[in-house]
């Protein structure tokens, strides 16, 4: 089935046991991938973002290095995507070095999406620079593939410098896939001229818009010397107060438009209880199905 499934971080709650049931129904249904947001902090209230109600410290957030570690013990065919880590907060080679572990654990299924994040109260409380983080995630892209690829690593930039060192294990895929979450335009020409893929933000529909946004990222590609074909796009289509129809109507759409893949979204659908987000996986995987 070419669709991946969100986990849903906010809603889900912490029983172990009901968050490995949702990972291997979404797995027995045929869903291809799984995605993970990252937060490390809640604020208060949504100050940074009046669209982040679903980002406060009344939601809950796994931490997606962990939770990818141990949904690695049993699952055997979803790749594992984080959707996304807000790389300028954390250190570039612990990044590299969990992000390997996970690559070694799940046989070459990890895919490491990542963002520069919105919310500065988060990154002021964590004492990195919100200011400069564009730029610092380009420089740990960099070092990210070297560190993957390199049994030993030379790297001069202006965060970061190494002499010499290297990690082992390296991963199985050399380097990682690395898919660059964005909604403004100077993030999507990012992700078109050094990413693998772009994440295209959730809060957005199949319409003129994105179209030319899709453009946008086209372009950077071509001007990187990149062949544009050869990166993904990953779209979203809420679950919401919908059924099958309308979920396949709009992957169609995303797809004609120009993305390689579809993630489904059951989180902030309105769904109260675990049960109605299995019931909305297993609607669509029937549709697909049949």
């Amino acid at each position: 089935m070419d669709f991946g499934v969100s986990f849903p971080q906010t809603q889900i709650g912490n029983d172990p046991a009901i968050m490995r049931n949702f990972v291997t129904t979404a797995e027995d249904l045929g869903f291809e991938r799984l995605t993970l947001v990252d937060h490390i902090l809640g604020a208060k209230d949504a100050k940074d973002a009046p669209w982040a109600v679903h980002y406060t410290i009344e939601y809950g957030f796994h931490e997606p290095m962990t939770l990818f570690a141990w949904i690695a013990a049993f699952t055997t065919k979803m790749q594992l995507v984080t959707a996304n880590v807000v790389l300028p907060q954390r250190q570039t080679e612990l990044v590299a070095k969990q992000t390997a572990e996970i690559d070694i654990l799940t046989g070459g299924r990890m895919v490491l999406g990542v963002g520069v994040g919105w919310s500065a109260s988060e990154f002021e409380a964590l004492g990195m620079n919100f200011t400069n983080r564009g730029a610092r995630m380009e420089e740990q892209i960099a070092l990210l593939r070297a560190l993957w690829t390199d049994e030993l690593v030379e790297f001069d930039g202006k965060w970061h410098k190494m002499s010499d060192m290297g990690m082992n294990p390296l991963p199985i895929q050399r380097p990682i896939p690395i898919w660059i979450g964005a909604m403004e335009d100077v993030a999507i020409r990012r992700a078109g001229r050094i990413g693998d893929g772009w994440l295209m933000s959730p809060r957005t529909k199949p319409d003129d818009v994105m179209r030319a946004k899709i453009e946008v990222f086209r372009e950077a590609a071509v001007g990187a010397g990149r062949d544009p074909g050869t990166l993904g796009i990953d779209a979203t289509v809420f679950a919401e107060d919908r059924g099958p129809n309308e979920w396949l109507s709009e992957a169609q759409a995303w797809r004609d438009m120009g993305a390689t893949s579809v993630t489904f979204r059951t989180s902030e659908s309105g769904f109260t209880h675990i049960d109605q987000h299995l019931s909305a996986m297993r609607r669509l995987a029937d549709a697909v199905g049949g």
